[in-house]
């Protein structure tokens, strides 16, 4: 399993100006990268075996994870 953390910018290369535009614009988008970023952190130390957990716990973390993204991805893409 890579460990390499998933930047939304690094994900999304073509939508990284409205990525930056809306985490100035929207408290709302704000609020959920911040809490992307928070999800993604835990993800990639455990990975790394850095904070290890057991793998159930891991596979929640990256559920959640994958739910903000696509949440962030459809507002990303709501206006485009």
């Amino acid at each position: 399993m890579s460990n390499t953390p998933h930047q939304l910018i690094t994900d999304f290369p073509d939508l990284a100006d409205k990525i930056s535009a809306l985490k100035l614009e929207d408290t709302h988008f704000s609020r959920l990268m911040d809490d992307y970023n928070e999800l993604n952190d835990q993800v990639h130390l455990a990975e790394s075996n850095i904070n290890p957990m057991e793998d159930l716990a891991l596979t929640e973390l990256r559920k959640r994870r994958m739910a903000l993204k696509d949440e962030l991805y459809g507002i990303l893409t709501a206006s485009a």
